[in-house]
């Protein structure tokens, strides 16, 4: 099959049969309730930019292992670097011993992290584990117990996560009382404003509405922690807040002495074209937040702290599989990889190129709504029409399941946003395959509704 001037494999239409008996024996003995598919896509297998399926399909991951996979598939600096440190030695709990593999990651990811103050770092297994690590550092240092957190977002599901994530109703449906104390306000999503007001003639009022209503009304700011935000919200369909946002709502936040702290699990390790989104707007948070890319499909999560802030109380917070030596020395791989063959810059000239592209489809589009992003984390609505902005779930998963079958692996995000979240190394002919391959299918669908 023919993608531009990419060629895939395509051995029959899928699913095919191997995959199709997958299916069935995956419905016997896997729990379905937190795996809400997409299409039946069953991969067997990926090198570099390109996925096989079980049947021998190829495609274009334009999804990286939802954020994981950003420096490829079968990277083999890392693929050594886990092989030699699987020798040398697999775990032993970096909490209650010592190992130079943590140390060196630390030290590597306290560099790289904006901000020129001294850090620390706690390491855990997962993204929703460096949230639940948040939670009690920032507990723990202010002595407050109060959270602002914003609609639209998303920082994982276990049951401290999921009281701060807000993209979906699902998430908590049946699973209240989620933590106490959290109260969400609304994310700058200017496509969709809230408060009906248009930017920038609003001059920021979702800042100002924070101090004005919630700390004015019935909020002490005095008994705020900290606030927890993702610089761009990914799950709740790739929203880039305006320039100045971040820089208001620190300012504020310093006005109260509450930490600040940026969600960089889907917008960080060089996603965005710098090594964390928050980077782009000029804010240097207390706490990031890291999981996801930082350690290429090995499960590691990273909360890193301003020195003073991480102060807690020995044995108050441990883990046992956070931190192991092999993910360790997986991310150390990961950053030398990404410096070595310049990707943030390659995340930033390629993400350009993909917004022009977006745009352009959507002036030929009568459904393509808003495109936005930064680096290469884009996407685009599909709505009703531009007027209205009406957004379609169904269609925008209709044409993944189409795109699927033209040959490339995408996801959506929010009510009505597909998401284009490839590997950092794709080449520009790779990309603009798969951008060929949406834009198909957005017209299919097109078609469709006529």
């Amino acid at each position: 099959m023919k993608l531009g001037k990419i060629e895939l494999k395509r051995v029959i239409d899928p699913p095919g049969p191997k995959a199709k008996e997958l299916l069935e024996r995956d419905k016997k003995v896997l729990a379905p309730y937190n795996r809400p598919f997409y299409y039946p896509f069953v991969v067997e297998s990926g090198k570099g930019v390109i996925l096989t399926d079980i049947d021998g399909n190829e495609y274009i991951d334009f999804n990286c292992g939802l954020g994981v996979m950003s420096i490829g598939h079968g990277n083999e600096q890392v693929i050594k670097a886990i092989t030699d440190q699987a020798k040398r030695l697999m775990h032993y709990s970096y909490t209650d011993f010592y190992y130079r593999y943590s140390v060196e990651l630390a030290e590597k990811l306290n560099e790289i992290a904006p901000g020129k103050f001294h850090k620390k770092v706690f390491f855990s297994g997962s993204g929703a584990e460096s949230i639940e690590a948040f939670i009690k550092i920032a507990k723990y240092h202010r002595k407050k117990h109060m959270f602002l957190a914003f609609t639209g977002s998303f920082h994982g599901r276990s049951m401290g996560a999921i009281s701060f994530s807000s993209s979906g109703p699902v998430q908590k449906s049946g699973f209240f009382p989620t933590m106490p104390g959290v109260r969400h306000v609304p994310y700058a999503y200017c496509y969709r404003c809230p408060y009906k007001m248009t930017f920038p003639e609003c001059n920021y009022w979702c800042v100002d509405f924070i101090e004005d209503w919630i700390f004015n009304k019935f909020l002490p700011p005095e008994d705020v922690a900290a606030i927890l935000i993702e610089p761009i919200q990914g799950e709740g369909g790739l929203i880039v807040p305006p320039k100045d946002y971040h820089r208001r709502l620190k300012k504020l936040m310093d006005k109260y002495g509450i930490l600040y702290a940026s969600d960089e699990v889907q917008a960080g390790m060089g996603r965005t074209g710098k090594w964390y989104g928050i980077e782009h707007f000029g804010v240097e948070p207390d706490i990031i937040t890291s999981s996801k890319a930082i350690a290429s499909g090995i499960s590691l999560g990273a909360t890193i702290c301003r020195d003073e802030v991480l102060d807690l109380q020995a044995g108050s917070h441990c883990t046992t599989l956070g931190g192991t030596p092999i993910a360790c020395q997986a991310a150390l791989a990961v950053i030398d990889f990404m410096k070595n063959n310049k990707l943030l810059e390659r995340s930033e000239k390629l993400g350009k190129h993909t917004l022009k592209r977006l745009k352009e489809m959507a002036d030929n589009s009568k459904i393509v709504g808003d495109v936005r992003g930064m680096g290469l984390f884009c996407g685009f609505e599909v709505v009703k029409d531009k007027k209205s902005k009406t957004p379609m779930g169904k269609e925008a998963k209709d044409i993944i399941g189409q795109a699927w079958k033209n040959g490339v692996v995408a996801v959506s995000a929010g009510e009505c946003t597909i998401r284009v979240m490839p590997p950092l190394t794709i080449s520009q002919e790779e990309l603009d395959a798969g951008l060929d391959a949406i834009e198909s299918a957005v017209k299919w669908k097109e078609k469709q509704l006529k």
